[in-house]
């Protein structure tokens, strides 16, 4: 295995993490990611946080403030990044396509929750995924487990609507894959330019859906825009 590869032990074996995305699609993780066990990274979260928070100049004294580092690390570690560990992959199994359904099948304003990796701030939208069955199908739920497993790290848009998109790729057999995420981005909100107004709109076409502008707008159609 390349040892310039990040793994995680889950049950005794070694996973790559994103392995199976080509390089460019993986998210920046370093060879020994996963050295410290969650409850290490949750104490050494808390104690630089805690830092962060004197040097602001917060009593942490005070009965409301005495316990944030170690909630902001929990949350850290088993919340908005719990997507970093492959363990929480989600397993998507396929079911025979016994209706013989051959439309195009959409699961769209799934609820997303990311945080930009340039501010450390939230990213909330909205995914739509679409995918033309073949001999299977997958549970709908898997759908949304998916985009959320590729939300919860540290995030840009681009890289993150390419992910969802090959994962289910792979997962689903077949490159007719679409996947549309609008999003705001408290980055532009909350900072620099504080415009509450404006939203984010990313897609990724693949198979079908890059070939034929009248799937596209039937997909379009479809999740109203």
């Amino acid at each position: 295995m390349d040892k310039s590869v990040p793994t995680a032990a889950t049950d005794g074996s070694a996973v790559p993490v994103d392995a199976h995305l080509a390089p460019d699609l993986r998210t920046p993780l370093r060879a020994d990611a996963f050295a410290l066990s969650e409850e290490e990274k949750i104490a050494g979260i808390a104690e630089h946080f805690r830092e962060i928070m004197n040097l602001l100049g917060l009593d942490l004294n005070d009965d409301s403030l005495s316990g944030t580092p170690r909630r902001v690390a929990k949350m850290f570690v088993h919340e908005w990044f719990k997507g970093l560990d492959p363990a929480h992959r989600p397993d998507v199994r396929l079911f025979a396509n016994r209706y013989q359904y051959q439309q195009m099948l959409v699961e769209r304003d799934i609820t997303l929750f990311s945080c930009c990796e340039h501010h450390f701030v939230p990213i909330i939208g909205k995914a739509h995924v679409a995918y033309l069955p073949g001999e299977h199908v997958v549970g709908l739920s898997k759908l949304n487990r998916v985009v959320q497993y590729y939300a919860r790290r540290p995030q840009v848009q681009e890289r993150l609507t390419r992910q969802i998109a090959e994962e289910l790729k792979q997962a689903l057999g077949t490159d007719d894959v679409a996947v549309l995420i609008e999003a705001d981005h408290l980055c532009v909100m909350s900072r620099g330019v504080n415009d509450t107004s404006s939203s984010t709109l990313t897609a990724e076409y693949g198979g079908a859906f890059g070939k034929s502008d009248a799937l596209r707008s039937e997909f379009l159609r479809m999740i109203g825009k």
